[in-house]
């Protein structure tokens, strides 16, 4: 059995989970997550723990169990605290507003950049440098913030673009003569 799927995944006071042969839903104060399961895998509930157990022994059963445990706590932490992804502009003249569900960019370009937010992410600009994407689903926020950060990533010479408030961006040293 995996490493990951023996820890149980346990369940925060106004959580809900309803698990069924092919799926399960966890519902909580932020919202509701759906997640189809393996055929390799099932979930059980017991008590205020789901836990994961692969079907039979082999190598996929046993890499599927633990993926769907990760996924399953997600979705836990996703419906209880939600997601936070923070985004930085360096450049001069960067600068980000967002209005409404739409994020509006200045990267240096031509034009400006205008960003749809999908359904399910909320986006804050508390500075004309920053960006916040909030949201209940882990991959939708990072894919969203991944999208975002693609429009100019950091360039390795002055740093300038879209980067992760976390991300460290090692310059490189000029030509010379």
């Amino acid at each position: 059995m995996s490493r990951v799927a023996k820890n149980p995944v346990a369940l925060p006071k106004g959580i809900e989970a309803t698990v069924s042969a092919s799926e399960i839903s966890v519902k909580g104060p932020l919202g509701t997550l759906k997640q189809v399961l393996s055929s390799d895998v099932s979930v059980t509930q017991e008590g205020d723990n789901l836990l994961c157990k692969a079907q039979n022994d082999s190598t996929q059963a046993d890499a599927m169990s633990g993926t769907i445990r990760a996924l399953v706590a997600n979705m836990v932490h996703g419906v209880s605290k939600g997601f936070e992804r923070k985004l930085t502009l360096v450049g001069v003249g960067y600068r980000a507003q967002a209005a409404g569900d739409t994020l509006n960019l200045t990267l240096g370009f031509s034009h400006p950049v205008s960003y749809k937010m999908p359904a399910g992410v909320k986006v804050e600009t508390p500075t004309q440098t920053e960006v916040v994407l909030k949201g209940v689903n882990k991959q939708q926020v990072g894919q969203v913030a991944a999208e975002i950060r693609a429009f100019r990533e950091p360039e390795p010479y002055k740093g300038k673009g879209v980067r992760y408030s976390d991300e460290v961006v090692l310059l490189k040293e000029t030509k010379k003569k």
